[in-house]
């Protein structure tokens, strides 16, 4: 009995331990930013216009934003429907079923600059996107589908069942069970993993690099070529000239994911309370 003690006792002090060094890495990164980037904030790093004066982080906040929207416009119905499938209709057992997961969790380990490359060679060489917003887009919504197929996934199977039984019982078809009854239930799981997208796409750098490409401007359409907020504050770092820009955009970029996680957060919220 007192060894039994002592085991537990051991187990909590190192879970305690974990996750004490995780809060502190966490409030020294953030820390770091801000100490290294607040003070450099100013007025002309939100002009609508990039110079080598200003080095404004204006357009690449804009086109983060652009970004964002497109990849999750692609990816998230594909990714929920192919969730729906998969849990609602797809028989258990089914060995292409099992294949699908199988593959959608192996692109999920796939380093991003592979994608990136791939971007390359396809969207933007040979359907002859070029450097474009469009390119970027389609490969970022390859990079976090199988991140929402799972978390869609996962979501509709902790749906109870009775949920389904009840609404059988009360005459409702199988499409109307899924999407009144079943998916409304399960969208703050969907939204968890959205968020989590989210976070992929705006913490993105190498892939699009070789896909929506470099340039300073804010895009006028989804063909011209743009950069994101961490393209941005890597482009800044490699220059080496305006250290200070980049800190400060990393601040900005802090704050825009502190901000989408917030809002998202909230959103689920009021939808699991309807649901």
């Amino acid at each position: 009995m007192r060894r039994k003690n002592v085991s537990e006792h051991f187990m909590a002090l190192i879970t305690w331990a974990a996750a004490g060094i995780t809060l502190c890495t966490l409030l020294f990164l953030v820390g770091f930013i801000l100490v290294k980037g607040i003070p450099h904030l100013k007025p002309s790093l939100f002009s609508l216009t990039y110079n080598s004066e200003n080095v404004s982080l204006m357009p690449a906040l804009i086109s983060t934003v652009i970004m964002t929207l497109m990849a999750l416009i692609i990816a998230v119905p594909l990714g929920v429907f192919a969730a729906i499938y998969l849990t609602e209709y797809a028989r258990r057992g089914n060995k292409a079923v099992g294949l699908v997961r199988v593959t959608t969790e192996t692109l999920s380990g796939i380093p991003s600059i592979v994608y990136g490359l791939f971007g390359l060679l396809f969207f933007v060489t040979a359907l002859g996107w070029g450097f474009s917003m469009l390119a970027g887009a389609f490969t970022l919504s390859i990079m976090i589908l199988p991140l929402i197929m799972r978390s869609s996934e996962e979501a509709l199977k902790a749906v109870p069942d009775t949920y389904r039984e009840g609404a059988f019982g009360l005459g409702a078809g199988k499409l109307r069970t899924v999407f009144r009854i079943v998916l409304p239930s399960a969208m703050p799981g969907i939204l968890a993993g959205v968020i989590l997208a989210i976070g992929r796409i705006v913490g993105e750098t190498a892939a699009l690099i070789y896909t929506a490409g470099t340039v300073a401007q804010i895009p006028v359409g989804p063909m011209q070529s743009a950069r994101t907020l961490s393209v941005h504050m890597y482009a800044l770092s490699r220059e080496g000239l305006h250290m200070d820009e980049g800190y400060a955009t990393a601040v900005v970029l802090l704050a825009v994911v502190v901000l989408i996680n917030a809002v998202s957060v909230r959103i689920a919220k009021k939808i699991g309370g309807k649901a």
